[in-house]
């Protein structure tokens, strides 16, 4: 299911989207500050980003700049009343993929979504996960640290990705062992999963979403 974060201060508006994006099968999560949005941010990646421009604790454009810094190929979309030259202009310089102006009809701007979608080739979803201030890009194993590329080896790229596909649960070590050996067809010991993930934190500057549970194993878990 495609999910949306929606950044609306205007109840009435945006759960009109809601209600009918859902009647489409979307997912729409509505945020009313920019601060909300961020937090869920942090935690979780949609497929796609609207953005309304006035908002109560920050313009949306700069909210738009403060994702794109950090998760480049997440799509966004202004949904605004803001209709200025100069405006449009700005948004697409922070970091905007299309701009819609308020008032609109529902089902251009669901044919605009999907447009968009299409494009990007849906980066999110199953492809995009993240966990704090970590992400990972499935599809290009590729692994991020507050929106910076870290250069990770096989192994420790293999085991933060089981720990971040097992969100909130606690992986054994033995269980690591095994699905790391699946993967590579290799055997890799405990000892050598102690340096991995010593190594892995060092690497993404010791995050504090990578618990170690003392006895068992690991377990990745959102920050607060």
């Amino acid at each position: 299911m495609t999910e949306i974060y929606y950044v609306e201060d205007d109840g009435d508006i945006g759960e009109a989207v809601k209600e009918y994006f859902e009647s489409r099968t979307f997912k729409v999560t509505l945020y009313r500050t920019a601060e909300a949005a961020k937090e869920s941010l942090r935690k979780q990646l949609p497929d796609l980003v609207l953005l309304d421009w006035n908002l109560p604790d920050e313009e949306g454009s700069l909210l738009c700049q403060w994702i794109r810094s950090r998760w480049k190929e997440l799509p966004l979309m202004f949904l605004t009343v803001r209709n200025d030259t100069k405006d449009i202009v700005k948004g697409f310089q922070n970091g905007a993929d299309d701009y819609v102006e308020k008032p609109f009809e529902l089902e251009v701007l669901y044919s605009r979504i999907c447009a968009l979608l299409r494009r990007a080739g849906n980066p999110s979803g199953q492809k995009v996960i993240s966990c704090g201030t970590l992400t990972i890009n499935k599809e290009k194993m590729m692994v991020f640290c507050d929106g910076q590329e870290v250069s990770v080896s096989r192994l420790e790229y293999q085991l933060l990705l089981i720990l971040m596909e097992h969100k909130g649960i606690t992986v054994t070590r033995q269980s690591l062992l095994e699905l790391i050996w699946d993967q590579n067809g290799n055997f890799v010991n405990d000892n050598t999963l102690t340096v991995a993930m010593r190594r892995l934190r060092q690497k993404l500057n010791q995050p504090s979403c990578i618990k170690t549970i003392r006895s068992f194993g690991y377990r990745m878990e959102d920050e607060i």
